[in-house]
């Protein structure tokens, strides 16, 4: 009688990766970026990687797999990441810039020859796919672990829901550090910060709640594409998902001047979809 194959698992910090908007480039130019991504890999991910003691798992496509023996190690290779990413972007337009979203977990997790498996990694991927273009999401183990060894600031997003995951995970959000105000200095943000909020549902069926959300989403996505824009996070706003909500108060709490609100509505084959954008001050539309 054979014996079961030995399963061998260990304690890793895991950092999953992928391109937001890889689509759209490799629509706009496929040679390009493909060879753009295989410069940032060989400029940027490697040496970050090696630097901090990881080990590059696999690349899925625009994706990366990465595993650390330390949080602290990770957290510090993600923000290294965001940080390089961000710099080999200046000088090039929004349609040709890489930007990252970047999840980060401490778990379990399964080795089978290179490749590893399991829950730990399972978590870094769904974080990885709610964090915005550019951000970082770690989880509450992660966070636990390198408060006070780490220089960072983070947003506190509560306990979440993965997808296909029972259950709910404690996330942060990392924060990018702002440049000190000088004494005296204007305190208005150079960046105009807008907030997206979950568009509403009016069709009457639970099903297109799943669109309604996805053009929530979309829009997020698109208008952080633009450098002059300081997008609210989705997990930030979608809090604010079936409340009754005022926009001025919106706008203190999370500190935007712009509110964009909208509803999907369907009826036979015809969908309706509405959208407003709303100064934060005044309460007055500034486009719909």
């Amino acid at each position: 009688m054979s014996e079961e194959p030995k399963i061998i698992r260990r304690l890793a910090a895991i950092v999953v990766a992928d391109v937001a908007g890889y689509s759209r480039l490799m629509e706009a130019d496929e040679a390009g970026t493909l060879l753009a991504l295989r410069e940032r890999r060989k400029t940027i991910l490697e040496p970050v990687a090696r630097e901090q003691g990881g080990r590059i798992v696999k690349v899925m496509g625009d994706g990366v797999l990465i595993e650390f023996a330390s949080a602290v190690n990770a957290v510090k290779a993600a923000l290294e990441l965001q940080r390089k990413m961000a710099e080999a972007n200046e000088s090039l337009p929004d349609n040709r810039r890489i930007v990252l979203r970047i999840g980060v977990n401490l778990g379990d997790v399964i080795g089978e020859g290179s490749d590893i498996y399991g829950d730990g990694v399972n978590v870094a991927a769904r974080l990885e796919a709610l964090a915005e273009p550019g951000g970082i999401l770690i989880s509450g183990k992660v966070h636990d672990e390198v408060r006070g060894k780490v220089e960072f600031s983070a947003e506190n997003l509560g306990e979440i829901s993965l997808k296909n995951m029972a259950h709910a995970v404690t996330a942060h959000r990392l924060l990018q550090r702002s440049p000190a105000v000088p004494a005296g200095s204007a305190s208005k943000p150079e960046r105009t910060g807008i907030a997206v909020l979950p568009f509403v549902n009016m069709s009457g069926n639970p099903e297109q709640d799943y669109f309604a959300d996805g053009i929530a989403e979309d829009l997020i996505t698109e208008l952080s594409r633009y450098r002059d824009l300081a997008v609210v996070a989705r997990n930030t706003t979608f809090a604010y998902k079936n409340k009754a909500i005022d926009v001025r108060r919106v706008g203190r709490d999370l500190g935007v001047n712009l509110v964009l609100e909208g509803s999907v509505r369907q009826s036979a084959n015809r969908v309706r979809i509405t959208a407003q954008l709303i100064d934060v001050e005044t309460g007055a539309h500034v486009w719909a």
